[in-house]
């Protein structure tokens, strides 16, 4: 059960990655790299499938001829590889003339390589289906041999070019590119681990030839880390299109802003204007309402914020090193934080309130929630004393 139900983990992860990446590229079809990722994650989602001794049985005894899956996984690996140092080469880019020309002469290479498999098969002599250890089996038989050569050399160069350049990307990607620097980790990983596979390989088929005997390499080894490198490489295309899709950023803002609007909703509730959601709404409906909520606690608290501690937490976040920008968000979130804590003066007490600014709703949230200078002006506040804010790091 389990040899029918893994193999279809990977696909199934560039099954995803593939109908997210769609319609991007209906709408950007003119674009190379949009087709050339697609095309790699359309041929490299079955390949995982189609290599399990369960499918391998199916597909020959279908089609009536022994082994025929060899050439079938073969050429599709091989055209994989095509794939992926196409992409290397867009990813990188250059002069556009210079890319299409070394497209091209990629595509001639590995697509030469693909026919040569076929034609090599054909022209060879497989009588005896083998399931897992075909590459070993027949690593001397003639034809059959430079097929499986023909095979390795190209899913190696592939594997290599993909990693490399995924490696490569990873050291220089903005760390904030969370999405992209994990699904960059995950294609390097999957890429090492396809590197042992194809170092298993190779190592059974040079016993072969050599009159020694490690098809364990092939049979026990390499198969497990195809699998791990097929279900990571899914995962490496699908993380940065899920994590930087407008869905994906809509969710995490929601999350990130909860402190704020759990902290504000009760006086956004005296403004009148809180809609109630239905369980099906979607994310973007959702952040929009829970930043208007907050919006609304803010402008019902505009009479209690209270610049002097605005002031002082400012000062306080300015003596720590902060930015300017940072502190001014610490000074915001403060004076929210004293002003919704329930104890604070009458709105008469405080002649000329403080106006927050429009800052980022995201960034002050995370103030609100984490910042100790915010705590002491919440405590401060509690106290009685809303005008002193202790300094923790001081005490």
């Amino acid at each position: 059960m389990s040899d029918r139900i893994l193999p279809l983990l990977p696909a199934s992860l560039m099954v995803l990655a593939l109908l997210i990446k769609l319609p991007k590229l209906r709408r950007d079809r003119d674009r190379p790299l949009n087709r050339t990722a697609c095309a790699l994650l359309a041929v490299g989602a079955p390949i995982n499938f189609l290599a399990s001794p369960s499918t391998i049985v199916s597909v020959n005894r279908h089609t009536g001829v022994v082994n025929f899956s060899a050439p079938l996984v073969f050429g599709l690996c091989t055209v994989f590889s095509g794939l992926c140092v196409v992409l290397v080469l867009q990813w990188r880019g250059g002069p556009p003339a210079a890319v299409r020309r070394a497209t091209r002469l990629t595509t001639a290479v590995f697509g030469t390589a693909t026919a040569a498999i076929v034609v090599l098969f054909v022209i060879g002599d497989a009588p005896v289906e083998r399931l897992e250890d075909l590459d070993t089996y027949y690593a001397t038989t003639p034809w059959i041999r430079e097929m499986i050569v023909c095979f390795l050399l190209a899913h190696t160069m592939g594997t290599s070019a993909l990693t490399w350049l995924c490696g490569k990307w990873l050291t220089r990607a903005d760390r904030a590119l969370r999405p992209l620097r994990t699904g960059l980790a995950l294609i390097v990983v999957a890429g090492l681990m396809d590197l042992a596979y194809l170092a298993a390989k190779w190592a059974s088929v040079v016993a072969r030839w050599t009159g020694h005997d490690l098809v364990y390499l092939s049979t026990d080894v390499a198969p497990p880390l195809a699998g791990a490198a097929g279900l990571l490489l899914g995962a490496g295309f699908l993380v940065p299109l899920v994590g930087g899709s407008a869905t994906w950023v809509a969710l995490s803002q929601y999350r990130r802003l909860r402190p704020l609007w759990k902290a504000l909703r009760g006086f956004a509730a005296t403004q009148g204007r809180v809609v109630p959601l239905t369980w099906w709404s979607p994310v973007g409906i959702r952040l929009i309402h829970r930043e208007s909520v907050i919006d609304d606690g803010i402008l019902a608290l505009a009479a209690w914020c209270d610049p002097r501690v605005r002031d002082a937490a400012y000062e306080a976040a300015r003596a720590r090193g902060l930015s300017e920008a940072r502190a001014a968000t610490v000074a915001d979130a403060a004076v929210l934080a004293a002003a919704a804590s329930g104890s604070v003066p009458a709105p008469a007490a405080i002649p000329q309130p403080y106006r927050l600014g429009r800052l980022p709703l995201t960034a002050l949230a995370h103030a609100f929630r984490t910042s100790d200078i915010v705590a002491a002006a919440r405590d401060a506040a509690t106290a009685g004393a809303p005008d002193l804010i202790p300094d923790p790091v001081g005490a």
